[in-house]
């Protein structure tokens, strides 16, 4: 399907989120690279290996993490990269193709692939990234990341197939179709976001006049709310340029779902799917990819193609929300193009420029930028997570590089490259019991990066701003 390289960078944005296509930086980096990792056997497609005894551990239930902010809990970490990179605990191939992260809860690992021009939601072994199952949900190469919820799994196709699966052996439970039962317009490369789980409902983005936002029961999928859109929006399909994930947010003291769409920031009232407000300023007519910020009364949304990024207050209108711009940067100032954005403590930590991850550090008040590393240590666009007071930026080049998240300067405290690249390297990096993942391609690698002291420093923050930053 998606051949060219412009193609190829659009689609990988956001399941992950992601990636938009334009401007294609396909140079490997001349950092070294890592000796061969030592790997699991591959597993037949038409049969699977015994998984091995399960191991309880940590989650990360899905795209983001818990709170869909990237900021991790693990405590206990290296707080530097060798060139060598850290321990390999594991590394197995027959993940398929595509772009997707992986969700972790109860010991079990899950993830999308592509294998043989089907979508598989594949469900694994923390311990060994062994495979339990493996369940086909419809044609396509997929961009998003399943999102796991006590005993069920739920994902998307890049077609539009939502399926809700059984996490003990993959069964199907239910299905639902963005285009056919609601009317949804299917993006340019494809349904890219992660669906969000909000206490008894599944929240998507069908992406038509009648349905923009979805909210659907999670047992059973049947549909509570599906949400329109006003008649400024225009009769044009809305959901063209949206490769983005919903947020919950409680601005202004109401709870309201968040997405970016291809009109631009949108907002639905959780109980009803009453329209709220919609920010145009930082939308392009391409792809709107990052998954916006949210912190008490405020929004920050951030977009590619030269269209910039900008901070809004909510306000109480009526029985509704209206917003105010704080300010507003143009693309050159900043734009993340993709691989997204953190918010830790109050600084904004990303990579800057399209399909550039020139990392950058930005106050969320005041959009001053704190400090800039220039080109940094890889090349092309960024995914960023923060764990234990510092910032994993994983680059499309395969670069894995360990910045410090502080806004008093650019500290880059190492760098390495994954073993085998064998594509862009866009799905975001997961920690979880002290262990670094990331897909590459058709592989998935589990790296040891619990800090080798003793026990009780081995659980203590390395620096008491970090937790201050993270209450």
């Amino acid at each position: 399907m998606h051949r060219t390289n412009s193609f190829r960078l659009v689609f990988a944005c956001v399941g992950l989120v992601g990636a938009a296509g334009c401007d294609w930086v396909g140079s490997r980096d001349s950092g070294p690279a890592m000796p061969a990792p030592p790997r699991a056997e591959s597993k037949p497609k038409s049969s699977m290996q015994p998984p091995g005894e399960l191991v309880h551990s940590g989650s990360w239930p899905g795209w983001r993490g818990p709170n869909r902010d990237c900021l991790s809990k693990e405590t206990g970490l290296i707080d530097s990269f060798t060139s060598s990179g850290p321990p390999i605990k594991w590394h197995v191939d027959g993940m398929g193709g595509g772009y997707s992260s992986v969700a972790i809860d109860s010991g079990r690992i899950f993830t999308l692939g592509n294998i043989d021009g089907q979508c598989y939601v594949l469900g694994l072994n923390i311990a060994n990234g062994r495979r339990f199952w493996s369940t086909p949900i419809g044609p396509g190469e997929p961009n998003s990341t399943p999102t796991v919820d006590g005993n069920r799994v739920y994902a998307l196709s890049d077609k539009g197939t939502l399926v809700c699966l059984d996490v003990a052996d993959g069964k199907i439970i239910w299905k639902r179709e963005m285009t056919t039962d609601f009317g949804g317009t299917r993006p340019n490369w494809g349904y890219s976001e992660s669906v969000l789980v909000d206490g008894d409902r599944v929240v998507c983005t069908p992406g038509s006049k009648k349905a923009m936002l979805a909210a659907l029961n999670k047992k059973t999928g049947e549909t509570i709310w599906t949400a329109t859109t006003p008649d400024s929006f225009g009769a044009a399909p809305n959901s063209a340029g949206g490769y983005s994930s919903i947020v919950i947010s409680n601005g202004a003291g109401v709870k309201q779902y968040v997405q970016f769409v291809g009109q631009g920031l949108v907002s639905y009232r959780a109980d009803d799917g009453k329209f709220l407000w919609n920010y145009g300023k930082i939308a392009n007519g391409t792809a709107n990819i990052p998954t916006p910020l949210v912190k008490d009364d405020y929004v920050f949304g951030s977009s590619g193609y030269g269209a910039g990024s900008a901070l809004l207050q909510l306000e109480k209108s009526g029985d509704g929300v209206s917003t105010k711009e704080v300010y507003f940067l143009n693309g050159g100032t900043l734009q993340n193009h993709h691989g997204g954005m953190v918010l830790f403590g109050d600084y904004i930590y990303c990579g800057r420029g399209h399909n550039s991850g020139f990392p950058v550090c930005v106050e969320l008040k005041t959009g001053k930028i704190k400090w800039d590393g220039g080109r940094g240590p890889g090349q092309g666009s960024a995914a960023v997570l923060e764990a234990d007071g510092e910032l994993i930026f994983r680059y499309e080049n395969g670069v894995v590089a360990m910045i410090e998240a502080t806004p008093e300067k650019y500290n880059l405290k190492g760098r390495f490259s994954t073993a085998t690249h064998k594509g862009s390297g866009w799905p975001h990096p997961v920690i979880v019991d002290k262990q670094l993942f990331l897909r590459d391609g058709d592989d998935l690698i589990c790296y040891d990066i619990a800090r080798k002291d003793s026990p009780k420093q081995a659980a203590e923050p390395r620096a008491s701003r970090h937790q201050v930053a993270k209450d």
